[in-house]
């Protein structure tokens, strides 16, 4: 049985708490020290993230109604050409960079022949402590080059676990530090800048949150 956790903002109060990121990497353990808030990894890429997230809604909503979560908040990096590097951002809009199906006359982003969700997708909470937003370009490549960057930041989960949200009802939330400048020095930026990125969210976002 996951453990209950609560979050306050203006007078409501949100039950069960799930937080989401795709690898432990990027936590650098420090999530451990959260409990008990539920702690979810998903693994690299949209697939996995929608698999694993999915997987997991699925389960506890065939438990008992009590057991469904009411909030989940997603922490991850990102890269970015127009924010500076070392900056927490909420990803407020998602969209997919890498669903290019223009030749049949879509928007870049737009799966064909799907009516929901809509072209880009919204945030769902209230929660926003820090106040910087961005739109969230989410595709299945690491980005090195501006030809696959779109959105203000660039991601590989973000669209996905929106999407499953959206589909649950599960008001999402989503915060990336911007690690690297989705250009040529990106995966070297990225690792370096790991423990600074957990560290912004555990004071900006987790210290929010009751232990």
């Amino acid at each position: 049985m996951f453990e209950r956790s609560l979050l306050w903002y203006g007078e409501k109060v949100v039950r069960n708490i799930l937080i989401v990121c795709a690898l432990e990497i990027e936590t650098q353990g420090k999530l451990k020290e959260w409990e008990p808030h539920d702690i979810l990894y998903t693994g690299v890429g949209k697939v996995n993230a929608t698999y694993a997230l999915t997987k997991r809604l699925s389960w506890e909503g065939s438990i008992n109604h009590e057991s469904r979560k009411t909030l989940v908040i997603n922490y991850g990096t990102a890269g970015s050409r127009k924010i500076k590097k070392g900056k927490l951002v909420d990803c407020t809009k998602f969209i997919q960079r890498d669903m290019d199906v223009t030749g049949l006359g879509f928007m870049r982003g737009e799966t064909p022949f799907e009516k929901e969700p809509p072209l880009m997708l919204e945030s769902t909470s209230d929660f926003n402590p820090i106040g910087r937003h961005a739109t969230c370009g989410t595709g299945d490549c690491f980005v090195e080059d501006k030809s696959q960057y779109y959105g203000e930041v660039v991601d590989m989960e973000g669209y996905a676990l929106a999407k499953v949200c959206h589909n649950y009802d599960i008001p999402f939330i989503s915060f990336k530090y911007i690690t690297d400048g989705a250009d040529e020095q990106a995966h070297e930026d990225w690792e370096k800048n790991l423990v600074d990125g957990i560290g912004e969210f555990e004071s900006q976002i987790l210290s929010q949150l009751p232990k």
